[in-house]
């Protein structure tokens, strides 16, 4: 599969713009940079930067919002991890933040990577000429990761731990949750590059498929895989009383949507132009993930 952003290149790009570890506020400095660093996929700086190139972008302009994504998305896993939430001491075969740094710094770190997201996002007015679209691409991001968006998802998924939930209320939590940074990563890729709102519109839905087959994906795995494959505890759902797509539907039927979903995505592909090879491999990829 070739690529224009791999894991590597985007690593990179995250150390270019983490802070210092420097100063009275070192620990939590150090906290931020040990979750961003402590592994991953990279997949939502991956979709934007290919997305990005999709559409005929240039220079360097999306890589502090590369970096920002980056931050949010891990942001949200240390809040997760944290005692209150998901109550998690293991993450990419690593100890999670709180377990590490203690639960004070766990809090502060995902908020600093929060509030520290934007202000690496903000450097790309420096990068272009094209302000607007750097302005557009804040607002995407502002919205998505918020209330709206992942915050949003994350609300309800708190409040109906342990309760009976209705398949719509799944549904919103997922479209939320997971599908929100997804969905950002492909529109602001593609804004930046000067897309227009047709393209950005069939991005947000293909971003949208994709999070809820990941996501459902994601339940499969917490029931069939091992600690050592998952690198992080398995059976977390069951412990947290959590309803989730197997729980209601079924290992099968869970399977048949995430094939479902990811079909639809590569379908709506087909409506954009250039080269979309990168984005059908990795949609089938991860359709058919491990970990």
């Amino acid at each position: 599969m070739s690529a224009n952003y791999s894991v590597e290149r985007v690593e990179q790009i995250l150390k270019k713009y983490l802070p210092p570890e420097e100063g009275f506020q070192k620990t939590v400095l150090e906290a931020m940079n040990y979750s961003v660093l402590a592994g991953g996929k990279r997949i939502r700086p991956r979709l934007m930067g290919e997305a990005f190139c999709l559409f005929g972008g240039g220079g360097d302009v999306v890589e502090p919002f590369m970096a920002a994504m980056e931050m949010i998305h891990t942001y949200s896993l240390v809040h997760d991890d944290l005692p209150a939430m998901d109550n998690d001491t293991l993450r990419r075969g690593k100890p999670t933040t709180w377990s590490k740094y203690g639960e004070d710094m766990g809090i502060l770190a995902g908020d600093c990577l929060l509030t520290y997201a934007f202000e690496t996002a903000a450097r790309a007015f420096a990068r272009t000429e094209e302000t607007a679209r750097v302005g557009r691409a804040l607002g995407i991001l502002a919205e998505k990761a918020g209330i709206y968006g992942m915050a949003g998802g994350q609300v309800v998924d708190v409040e109906k731990t342990g309760q009976p939930i209705t398949a719509e209320e799944l549904d919103f939590i997922y479209r939320l949750k997971t599908g929100a940074l997804l969905e950002a990563s492909l529109m602001i890729g593609a804004v930046l590059a000067g897309a227009d709102d047709a393209e950005v519109a069939v991005m947000e839905q293909i971003g949208t498929d994709v999070g809820l087959a990941f996501q459902i994906r994601d339940d499969i795995l917490d029931v069939t895989s091992s600690e050592e494959e998952l690198g992080k505890p398995i059976g977390s759902d069951e412990r947290n009383a959590k309803t989730t797509y197997v729980t209601l539907y079924g290992l099968e039927a869970a399977q048949d949507e995430v094939v479902r979903r990811s079909g639809e995505a590569v379908r709506l592909l087909e409506e954009l132009p250039g080269d979309t090879s990168f984005f059908k491999e990795f949609i089938e990829k991860l359709e058919k993930r491990k970990n």
